[in-house]
């Protein structure tokens, strides 16, 4: 990892927990048995509050899913989650760290997690670099080798797919719902742009 992936996303401090190579090359990859270390407490001295954001559907969560986990699968969830947690911050020495995957960590986790990022820096612009969480981590490789290996630390203990073959209409739905939302916002910022003076 060259010197500025080594960094938190305000350049302040490095990473608290140990990182790895990841496909994601932009983002910085942690493995499943940090993830678990931190489920059990091994960087509870250094780490006051993580927390770790499910993007997958909705029936992949509810078949099982890590301990604790918030389940939000779209932009807006996403912006209402930053909205809630900026309201409850009340001071710089908690460190709130952020973990995000989906089914393999592949595109929604990461797509999701660029996105609250972007939100994020585009709120503190005013303040460059800070950011409400300059500490987040995608999880390499997902949910699946997570539960493959730490099924002990999900709840339910059981791993649904995306393309289960009983849950083809949800699939359908929430991707649908995930799309909407993501056309809308870019269709609203078009228009903003067409009616700016600028």
């Amino acid at each position: 990892m060259d010197d500025e992936m080594s960094l938190i996303g305000d350049g302040s401090t490095s990473h608290v927990l140990p990182t790895i190579n990841g496909k994601n090359k932009d983002l910085v990859s942690i493995s499943h048995e940090t993830m678990a270390d931190v489920l059990n407490g091994v960087y509870e001295e250094s780490v006051q509050e993580c927390t770790v954001i499910d993007c997958r559907y909705p029936y992949e969560y509810e078949g099982g899913h890590i301990q604790g986990a918030l389940n939000l699968y779209t932009q807006q969830q996403i912006s209402e989650f930053i909205k809630s947690q900026q309201q409850k911050q009340t001071t710089d020495s908690l460190k709130h760290i952020l973990v995000f995957h989906c089914e393999f960590s592949s595109e929604r986790g990461p797509k999701l997690l660029r996105y609250l990022r972007s939100l994020d820096r585009k709120e503190n612009s005013h303040r460059y670099p800070y950011l409400d969480f300059p500490e987040i981590y995608i999880l390499e490789k997902g949910y699946k080798v997570f539960s493959e290996n730490q099924m002990h630390l999900c709840e339910p203990q059981g791993y649904t797919p995306m393309l289960h073959k009983d849950y083809s209409s949800d699939l359908r739905r929430f991707r649908i719902r995930s799309k909407s939302w993501t056309e809308g916002e870019r269709k609203s910022k078009i228009r903003r742009s067409l009616m700016s003076p600028y």
